[in-house]
């Protein structure tokens, strides 16, 4: 039986596998150690490194658009709403989304998925488009060929000391911070029901080469991830974060894999026409499901 490699971080759904509480039909799986995961998702897009790769969905789209030879399983690995993530310092100047219109918000990497919900939001309710904000930033993006907008700067300090120094207005992340949409919960609720999903985060992705060669082993993997899944399953109120983990070609995660594309389009992470229909094509192909 031959193994293969799964960059994949530790998820309730992913301990079974890991632990081999849970078999794998036609393979074996080996899960190098990644921390935080999203250090494996340069080395996949770039070298093809692991056979099976947990990837943000933004780095995924750059991916595809730059024909990386890696193929999406409808698997959502994580995800949650980010209407609290926008933060500014407790005695700031902003006050509301529109006062960052003009002004410059930090974010680790401008294709960074958690950037990619939050100025989508941005637009949707507040009006606020993404080029009207300028972003700094500390690190480039995954997928090399991707040629980041002009309204978007590299910095080497952290973005705590320019949030303190007034360098920047606002944050993408950050503890001990004050939400820029001040009534965050209420709108998240709203996007939830308007939308009927729960932004994706992270899905699962195989080398397409693999999944044309071996089949077989990918089908056996996929049903593995997602009998873990359901497996883990709660029968009583589950969390966002809970809710965000699916699989299948089911409603839920295509409305969020097209809004995805929607608001990467928008804010020039991509530049290509996909739909959901060529996402999903080798999975179709080669699965049949």
């Amino acid at each position: 039986m031959s193994t293969y490699t799964a960059a994949v971080r530790d998820y309730a759904h992913t301990t079974p596998l890991k632990t081999g509480q849970r078999g794998i039909r036609n393979c074996s799986l080996e899960f190098p150690e990644i921390d935080p995961i999203h250090r494996a998702f340069a080395p996949m897009v770039r070298e093809l490194k692991f056979d099976v790769a947990e990837m943000a969905i933004a780095t995924y789209l750059q991916a595809w658009e730059q024909g990386k030879g890696i193929s999406l399983l409808p698997i959502v690995m994580s995800g949650r709403l980010h209407h609290n993530t926008l933060a500014r310092l407790p005695d700031g100047d902003i006050r509301r989304p529109a006062d960052l219109v003009g002004q410059r918000v930090g974010v680790r990497a401008y294709s960074q998925t958690t950037g990619l919900w939050v100025r989508g939001v941005l637009k949707e309710d507040h009006g606020v488009e993404a080029d009207q904000i300028t972003w700094v930033t500390t690190e480039g993006p995954h997928v090399e060929e991707y040629a980041e907008p002009s309204n978007v700067e590299r910095t080497s300090s952290s973005l705590k000391d320019l949030l303190h120094s007034g360098d920047i207005a606002a944050v993408v992340g950050g503890n001990g911070l004050v939400p820029v949409i001040q009534d965050w919960e209420v709108t998240e609720e709203a996007w939830f029901e308007r939308h009927g999903t729960v932004p994706i985060n992270h899905m699962l992705t195989v080398r397409t080469d693999l999944l044309k060669s071996e089949p077989e082993v990918v089908r056996g993997i996929h049903d593995a991830f997602t009998a873990s899944i359901d497996d883990t399953r709660t029968d009583t109120s589950r969390s966002v974060r809970e809710r965000a983990v699916t699989h299948g070609l089911n409603d839920t995660l295509l409305a969020g894999v097209r809004l995805a594309i929607q608001y990467a389009r928008e804010q020039e992470l991509i530049r290509s026409e996909v739909t959901v229909e060529d996402l999903f094509a080798d999975y179709r192909n080669f699965i049949g499901r």
